[in-house]
């Protein structure tokens, strides 16, 4: 188990790409927290979210498993908390995580006699708890006190009409639109921040962005304006994670500058120290080095690809590409 030491690091995002930064980064630091996203509006959490109105657990729930260690009781509670019910009845695809998650919300918030399940008081309290139950090395927060949705501006979103931009509402229907996204929105859109990763990100040694996907995932903390305005003024050196291949139906034929461009547009006043990219997915390095130094920052390139040729990260190759970019 990692102890409660190196630099104090915030990993932003929510769904596998933050899955894939936490199961490294819980290997080089004891200082960890996650701020996640709460836009989720389809499967199980999307189902608890309509049902009880709290924030959709699923995420969340993700972000925990990865922080669990790797001996017996981190990796069986890993499975326990990401197992999924399989039945023809109404408990089907429901993640137990979830409804643990869940279940500890109504405790808490009727025990605190506060304004209901998941509101400030037990939404962190409650995930505080789920991660003792897990060992999990780190801590995870929303990165809002109250649900969301996102909403995109999509050009061709109706393939009939390939120029026309609509607006694309809710997190499942923007990851799946068959359209280019232009850019997010929030609705709310002065969402509450939470205040603990409002404070995680001010104290923050490192931050780090990604990766994920880009307009579901990371984008969203750029939206919360409290939170955004925390995310540009911490002292914390900011890092950027590039995926290893673009999101179908979000980021279809974006290049890694392309990324970076979107970034920059969502938050013209967020400086980058370091970008992360991997050394074998980079075409034109010319080009990304050009938008990395326009976002104030270096480009680091690292074998950071799982061996089998899949587009996913290999936890002990990233943790390797953190510890150096730390350690510089």
């Amino acid at each position: 188990m990692v102890s409660r030491s190196g630099p104090e690091v915030v990993a932003l995002g929510g769904g596998h790409g933050l899955y894939a930064s936490l199961s490294a980064l819980r290997r080089v630091t004891g200082r960890l927290s996650a701020v996640v996203t709460v836009a989720d509006d389809g499967g199980s959490s999307g189902r608890l979210r309509r049902e009880l109105g709290v924030l959709p657990p699923g995420d969340l729930r993700m972000a925990l498993a990865a922080l669990c260690g790797d001996d017996e009781w981190g990796q069986t509670w890993r499975d326990v908390v990401q197992h999924r019910f399989r039945s023809q009845g109404e408990l089907h695809d429901h993640a137990v995580g979830n409804l643990l998650i869940v279940a500890l919300w109504e405790l808490l918030g009727a025990a605190a006699q506060d304004s209901g399940p998941g509101r400030p008081g037990s939404t962190v309290a409650g995930l505080d708890w789920v991660g003792r139950l897990l060992g999990a090395q780190g801590r995870v927060l929303p990165m809002a006190s109250v649900p969301m949705d996102i909403v995109a501006e999509v050009r061709g979103a109706d393939p009939s009409r390939p120029h026309e931009v609509t607006r694309v509402k809710g997190q499942v229907a923007c990851a799946k639109t068959p359209g280019t996204v232009l850019g997010i929105d929030l609705v709310p859109a002065d969402p509450p921040a939470c205040p603990e990763a409002v404070e995680a990100v001010r104290s923050a040694d490192w931050v780090v962005f990604g990766p994920g996907s880009w307009f579901t995932s990371v984008l969203p903390h750029l939206k919360v304006p409290e939170l955004a305005r925390a995310l540009v003024a911490t002292p914390a050196r900011r890092v950027v994670a590039l995926n290893l291949a673009p999101q179908p139906g979000e980021t279809d034929d974006f290049s890694p500058q392309t990324h970076l461009e979107v970034l920059q547009a969502h938050a013209p006043d967020l400086r980058v120290d370091v970008v992360l990219a991997d050394r074998g997915v980079v075409e034109d390095t010319a080009a990304l080095d050009k938008a990395v130094q326009d976002l104030g920052g270096r480009l680091v390139l690292a074998d950071v690809a799982a061996a089998d040729g899949s587009p996913r990260h290999d936890p002990a190759r990233l943790a390797q590409a953190f510890v150096k970019i730390f350690g510089d």
